[in-house]
């Protein structure tokens, strides 16, 4: 398996989007943002879902390629905020909140766990007055353990903060102190311990592998620690060594690094931990245990994919993003802010919205997204269901897409996918390079040379 597996690490999309975020064209305009806000009132999911960027950071980390700044003062971080409150109200304007609900929240970042209790509270409350939540609806957070206490938890909690998603990386300090990361404030079985006290009924760890000094047993040693801690998912990201696009990354030793034979072999051992330990596989980079929502989704092949991940449609509806960089994810559209805080707050103040990029899908570009997605998140498509779906012929759909079966034949060859009268079905072990095979009916990327991170 190891062998076939190197033979597809090659560099693709990672497929959070379709079409991919590099593909987003500059020059969109405010008018372009609010016309696409009031169609999604009646194009696609009818939950509303919500990003919230939070650029701040104490330190960056090494391997960081997240939009992010260091933290330089409380009126920045201010000014900041009354520009997110802004957008958040000038957005809401033009969403039917009548007929829609809010069915999540995430905090993404950065570290959003920088900002105050007070700030975030501010930020919850007009959320709150511009729409009403569903009664399941989910407010997560990603937080960094190094900036963690019980009575921050304990505000987090007081706003319906109900999901929480630890940035750990790595339980050895020295691949720790190698990406500039300080460890967990307090031991991490007390900080899980005071999380779930306080009433999150979602635990999430989140792991990088390929990073400088990690060896296969460390972090062996590392997902076996994080599984004795029970959280509902855990998270295995490839750290993707690009610092031609991340210049932080150059502070990174190339020898340090792992090879790419040695990388797989973490991600394989990894997955054989967590699957002994009786979680799921969703995708190729999550795992959550039986009766997580994940899971449901897997088995009843409703599984979606964002920015943020894997998710489900129940959850994550259509996406409506604030702060700088912020992807706004419509059913047909999407819609990118300016990247730096200063643009960001200087645009708010002027015009009241941040537009920088935006990309609508052409009815050909809606059709490739919906067999990725089904490719990516649930592992088979049935080319004949969809072409029902869409009123055309199988063919259309192979020169829409640039898909023949013929390319699947190595893959085949090599048992990672099967087809079947046009359902194509990918194996276990395919799943682990399911990029690769979600390439094939991508015709954007097939005619592009953009860069992209390598499968593993």
């Amino acid at each position: 398996m190891k062998d076939i597996l190197l033979k597809y690490n090659r560099p693709v999309p990672r497929y959070t989007s379709y079409p991919p975020a590099n593909f987003f064209k500059e020059g969109f305009t405010i008018e372009n943002h609010i016309r696409l806000l009031e169609e999604s009132n009646k194009v696609g999911e009818s939950n509303i879902s919500i990003y919230l960027h939070t650029p701040f950071c104490k330190q960056k980390c090494h391997f960081c390629g997240c939009n992010s700044l260091i933290w330089n003062n409380d009126d920045q971080t201010e000014q900041y905020i009354q520009a997110l409150l802004i957008e958040i109200k000038n957005s809401f304007k033009y969403l039917d909140t009548k007929n829609r609900k809010i069915s999540q929240i995430h905090w993404g970042g950065g570290t959003p766990n920088n900002l105050t209790i007070d700030q975030h509270r501010r930020v919850i409350e007009i959320i709150r007055a511009s729409a009403e939540f569903l009664p399941n609806a989910e407010i997560a957070i990603e937080c960094n353990p190094a900036y963690l206490d019980e009575d921050y938890i304990k505000g987090l909690t007081s706003l319906g903060f109900n999901r929480i998603s630890v940035g750990i990386q790595d339980f050895k300090l020295d691949v720790l102190k190698a990406i500039n990361r300080e460890p967990s404030a307090m031991p991490i079985e007390e900080l899980i311990a005071i999380i779930r006290k306080h009433g999150f009924n979602g635990v999430n760890l989140d792991f990088v592998y390929g990073l400088p000094y990690q060896t296969i047993e460390g972090f062996k040693e590392t997902i076996a620690k994080a599984i004795t801690l029970k959280p509902d998912r855990i998270v295995t990201f490839s750290y993707a060594h690009m610092p031609s696009l991340m210049p932080g990354q150059a502070k990174i030793q190339t020898e340090t690094l792992p090879t790419d034979d040695e990388k797989l072999d973490m991600y394989i051992a990894a997955r054989e931990l967590l699957v002994e330990a009786g979680y799921e596989v969703i995708g190729f980079d999550h795992f959550a245990l039986p009766n997580d929502e994940l899971t449901r989704a897997k088995n009843t092949k409703t599984l979606h994919r964002n920015f943020q991940g894997y998710c489900t449609r129940e959850t994550t509806g259509q996406v409506y993003a604030f702060g700088s960089s912020g992807i706004t994810q419509l059913s047909n559209a999407f819609i990118q802010n300016v990247k730096t805080t200063h643009e960001y707050i200087k645009a708010i103040k002027a015009n009241g919205f941040a537009t920088f990029k935006g990309y609508e899908l052409s009815d050909n570009e809606l059709l490739c997204s919906e067999i990725i997605e089904e490719v990516m998140c649930n592992g088979i498509v049935n080319l004949e269901l969809v072409a029902q779906e869409w009123d055309i012929d199988v063919s259309d759909i192979y020169t829409i897409t640039g898909f023949s079966p013929d390319k699947l034949l190595h893959l085949i060859d090599d048992k990672l996918v099967e087809i079947s009268q046009n359902q194509i079905t990918v194996s276990e072990t395919g799943m682990m390079v399911v990029r690769n095979i979600a390439m094939l009916f991508d015709p954007l990327v097939q005619n592009n040379s953009a860069v992209h991170s390598k499968t593993i």
